[in-house]
Parts: structure tokens; sequence; C-alpha cells
């Protein structure tokens, strides 16, 4: 299994600048607030349809809004920005449109790369991506090399512990979590009653949420209380790209779903504004907690 050694935080040399493809969520946000804090004014590609165009935090720096269509277009722009590395941060729920797509010497060098990679799952996709970035003198960072601090540590976040009924659905969530990682589908599980009832799959970690919060009235888990969400990266996880995430909007939908509590794989995932996770956790009397491989082996 690969490992993340936690960083102390890249900041760029002279001569260097990243970029950053942002996508949808506050993510690309903090990454492009924290590399101004210390002074570097980062390249923003705005992904269209998915980031916000219109954030300050995006504009006030040099920028393009990139329909996906024109990523071959990418690389270029890049280099004549003088761009030496590049960090992808963010949500894309959709896939270019393969008619919409210009023609440039960009997409003849990518595509073959990643059309051999669309079939295999978004891990592999995106591991392609990144391959193909450094092919053309890129270094590819991860968001966690830039914000050290969004990695999840290991051990309890809050208040609340987990009970002994919450952590068999710890084990068996993240057994779940694991097993459809392997198989490169999703990186959440929900376990109730210490077996794993729903997992991520297409619609993502909130639409998984959504759809526990609808079985509740299933009359197999009718009645039934508690349960918990765990997201755990892939085996074969990308570790530059899509770490497993989650922000106060995911405590929220928990709680809705009627959870009692959260685990994420510590030091292999993102905690988006720990503080706020954690205030909104107690207020709700959710648990959220970092788990460790032992806590799904032993």
């Amino acid at each position: 299994m690969a490992t993340i050694e936690r960083p102390t935080g890249f900041r760029p040399a002279p001569g260097e600048r990243v970029a950053i493809a942002a996508g949808a969520g506050r993510l690309p946000v903090e990454l492009a607030e924290a590399l101004a804090a210390h002074g570097h004014r980062p390249y923003i590609i705005i992904i269209e349809g998915e980031a916000d165009a219109a954030e300050p935090s995006f504009v006030r720096h040099e920028h393009w809004v990139m329909p996906l269509e024109r990523v071959g277009e990418l690389a270029a722009r890049l280099r004549s920005a003088g761009v030496t590395h590049l960090v992808m941060a963010g949500g894309i729920e959709r896939r270019p449109r393969l008619s919409r797509v210009r023609p440039s010497l960009g997409i003849l060098h990518m595509a073959p790369r990643v059309a051999a990679s669309l079939a295999r799952g978004d891990d592999n996709l995106l591991r392609s991506i990144v391959r193909y970035y450094e092919s053309v003198g890129l270094k590819v960072l991860g968001a966690h090399e830039i914000l050290p601090d969004l990695l999840a540590p290991p051990g309890r976040l809050t208040r609340r512990a987990p009970t002994k009924a919450d952590l068999d659905d710890l084990k068996a969530a993240a057994i779940a979590a694991r097993a459809i990682g392997a198989l490169d589908i999703g990186q959440a599980a929900v376990a109730i009653a210490g077996r794993a009832i729903a997992l991520e799959g297409i619609e993502g970690t909130d639409g998984l949420l959504e759809r526990v919060r609808g079985l509740r009235s299933h009359g197999r888990l009718a009645g039934r209380g508690g349960g918990v969400l765990v997201k755990c990266a892939k085996p074969s996880q990308e570790l530059r790209a899509d770490l497993p995430t989650i922000g106060p909007d995911t405590v929220g939908m928990a709680h809705r779903a009627g959870l009692a509590g959260i685990g994420v794989e510590a030091d292999r995932s993102i905690v988006l504004d720990m503080g706020a996770v954690v205030k909104r956790a107690d207020e709700l009397g959710l648990f959220v907690i970092g788990l460790v491989e032992k806590d799904w082996t032993a």
C-alpha cells in the first residue's frame, strides 16, 4: 500500500511557478490562498462549469477559463506562462464532449494515453493524466504537498468517541470501501449494524449519503439507528490527485442520513476546513476519526 509521508509544505523556489487546475469545491480556493499568502503568484486553470469563474481568489491571478474540450491546449499555455508545477484540485463531474474537442498537437499526444485508460476507471485515468503532464516537463504535486494540514491525522478529532458498535461498523465499512477501491469503483461505504449496506458509485459521496437517507424507510433498516460513513484511498491510489475528501457539508449530510459518525483513512485523506468539520460534528453529536490499517484488519 502506497503511503504518504506528511510533508512540511511545498514552497516554490525562485524561477518556479505553480498552476492550479481548479475544479469544484473549496480545495482549489484554499490552495490559491495559501500560495498567495506566501508571496507566490499561481496560474489558475478555472475548469469551465466546475469551478466558480468569479471566485476572487482565482481572478486576482493570471488565469484561463478552460472548457474541458480544449484541454489539449493546456500544456502549451502552461509553458508560455512559465509554469513548472501543476496541482489538480476539486471535483469534475463531466467528461469532455468528444464532438467538441478541438484538434491540437496536445490532443494528439494526450489522446492515446487517455483513451486507453477510460475503460479502466477513474484512478487509471488520473494516473495517465499525471504521467502525460510529467512527460511534457511539469512536476505534478498533490494538494497535501502544498497544504499538509489538510491530511487527516490518526485518532478521534471530535468530543464524541465511537462506541463498540460504532467500531464494528467502522471496520465493516472500511473493508467494503477498500474492496470497491481495489476495483476502482469508489472510495466510500456505509455500514449499519455491523454490515455494509451501501457503496459509493458514480454518484459520489453526496449521492451515497442521500441514498442511505432514503434507505432508512426500507423494511430491513427501519428502526435501526446509527451507522457510519468510511472513506479510504484506493489501494493503487494516485496520491497526487483525488484523495478521499470530507468537509463540513459531508458532516451535515451524514447527520441527515442518520449516521453516528465518519471515519477517514489517516494520512491518505483530506479534511477540508478541519476546524469547521470538528465544530459541526460536535454540534450535531457525530464523531469523526482518522483510521489506520489495524482498525480494519485487527
